[in-house]
């Protein structure tokens, strides 16, 4: 949920939070579906190695807030590292423009 703009970013969201599922990610899923999410914790920056489909990352603080986008990240790209970043939210690419999330805006993951 962007609490800041009151718009729901994944109704399900699935949480990586250990080395083994850390590591498999989205690996050998055909496509993140609309309102699916998985979030990557601690993670402050991502890879699309062996990935087949483009997806958003929104890297989040400890606090929750944004502190950086990657907006349709293509397979075989490496998204920019973020220092102030805990944790990675990874969307379906074009949600973070069809909800007008933004650095700064605030997360709340439930």
């Amino acid at each position: 949920m962007n609490a800041t703009r009151n718009v729901i970013l994944a109704s399900k969201v699935f949480v990586a939070n250990n080395f083994f599922t850390r590591f498999k990610g989205l690996l050998g899923t055909r496509k993140l579906e609309s309102g699916r999410g998985l979030v990557l914790i601690p993670c402050n920056q991502i890879h699309m190695f062996w990935m087949t489909y483009a997806i958003d990352a929104l890297f989040i603080s400890a606090e929750g807030v944004v502190v950086g986008v990657a907006e349709n990240v293509k397979p075989w790209r490496v998204s920019p590292s973020f220092k102030k970043a805990y944790r990675c939210l990874e969307l379906p690419a074009g949600t973070i423009s069809s909800t007008g999330t933004e650095v700064g805006d605030k997360i709340e993951i439930e």
